[in-house]
């Protein structure tokens, strides 16, 4: 098709030809001091048109022949360039598949091309992105000391010429986290704290300050970083409760004083303070501390929606507010109460409104809810156990030594 294209266009141009050219009388004359030459003036015309190519490919022979060194030195440095990028990929390749010897061989092959070759000498991020791969396949079989070598060679070359962000921001990123892979929190708390405001605020970067406020005991700061973690959906729903919980948990077991269990206390989350598991837990601190107030304090609200919570939780709330039972006023008897017919069956919640009970001495109340939790064998065996003396108090209190003996004998006999 295309030649029968040309072919219509040469006859065109043929039929156009013969009909300008073909009834042209003029002439051109040329005159050069007594001689004149005269021409057609469709000699002339066609001349002209020869010429014009004739100097036009001569221009263009001569322009080939002047550049040809600068178009050689072009050439070799796009080969020279070609073979980099393809020492990279191959470095990325074998790293991916696990063959990472190989992989940091094929980068330093790119370093050591980019070298040798001035015109990439200045492309600081390819640079960087080739140290990038042989440190991260050093760090893949544990060689540490090439490992930092080639990092502070990556560093280096961002402050001397900073190339594109994300390569600044992945550089430390990757540092922070062999750092931690290594256990040097703080040298990973360095590389996060370069970091703009913007990144540190990333999901990676978080769960890398995470890490680090772990490793150096910091429970204050990764309750908060793990907050924001779960604030941008890092865990799973289970998971991010989980975590929450344990660094809430943890917060509170460190605190050596009821200054500083109140202090830790305070800067919970609300949802951490709704939490039954790590109230419970605090509770418990603050008694071991001398706070049995502050503990009953934190578990009222828990324990006044108990039909809110789930059987566990009902557990933990009820165990915490049995170490607390002593000193415990007049006006929990109400809810104490409601609670002892709500859950008759559920044996924590008894031990807890028996151990109230004996705290005010209504021993009268007392006895039968600590008679069922005493006789459960699934309840913990530290409640258990308290309810048992509590019984033999009871006993011994009312004359009844034989009962009291068999009471201490039961709570001695509880594993």
């Amino acid at each position: 098709m295309r030649g029968v294209i040309w072919l219509v266009l040469l006859f065109a141009g043929a039929v156009v030809a013969a009909l300008t050219l073909g009834d042209n009388s003029g002439l051109v004359s040329f005159y050069y001091g007594s001689s004149r030459l005269d021409v057609s003036l469709n000699l002339f015309l066609i001349g002209a048109v020869v010429l014009a190519f004739a100097m036009v490919l001569l221009i263009q022979t001569l322009d080939s022949l002047i550049t040809l060194p600068t178009r050689a030195k072009a050439w070799r440095t796009l080969k020279r360039e070609r073979a980099m990028h393809a020492a990279l990929r191959e470095s990325m390749i074998e790293h991916f598949a696990g063959r990472f010897n190989r992989a940091h061989k094929a980068a330093q092959r790119a370093l050591a091309i980019q070298a040798g070759t001035d015109e990439l000498a200045g492309d600081r991020e390819l640079r960087i992105l080739a140290l990038l791969l042989a440190a991260r396949s050093l760090h893949r079989v544990q060689d540490r000391t090439r490992r930092d070598q080639l990092l502070r060679q990556a560093l280096k070359a961002e402050r001397r010429t900073p190339p594109s962000r994300a390569v600044d921001e992945g550089t430390r990123l990757l540092g922070a986290e062999w750092a931690l892979d290594d256990g040097d929190a703080p040298r990973a708390a360095s590389l996060l704290a370069e970091l703009a405001p913007g990144v540190a605020r990333r999901t990676q970067a978080l769960r890398l300050k995470l890490r680090t406020a772990l490793l150096s005991r910091h429970p204050a700061e990764a309750l908060a970083t793990a907050r924001l973690l779960a604030k941008h959906q890092a865990f799973s729903p289970e998971a991010a409760q989980g975590l929450l919980r344990s660094l809430a948990i943890q917060l509170i077991d460190e605190a050596h004083d009821v200054d500083q269990l109140r202090r830790a206390y305070a800067a919970l989350d609300d949802a951490d303070r709704q939490d039954a598991f790590v109230v419970a837990r605090a509770a418990r601190r603050a008694v071991a501390l001398d706070a049995a107030d502050d503990a009953r304090r934190w578990l009222r609200p828990l324990w006044d929606r108990l039909r809110e919570l789930t059987a566990e939780q009902r557990v933990q709330v009820a165990l915490a507010l049995t170490a607390a039972a002593d000193g415990i006023g007049v006006d929990w008897i109400p809810s104490l109460e409601a609670a002892q017919l709500t859950y008759p069956h559920e044996a924590a919640v008894q031990v807890a409104v028996g151990a109230t009970f004996a705290a005010r001495g209504l021993m009268g109340k007392a006895r039968r809810p600590l008679e069922l939790a005493a006789a459960d064998r699934v309840l913990d065996a530290g409640a258990r156990r308290r309810a048992w003396r509590l019984l033999a108090a009871m006993a011994r209190e009312a004359g009844d030594e034989p009962r009291a003996q068999q009471c201490e004998q039961a709570a001695a006999a509880v594993d």
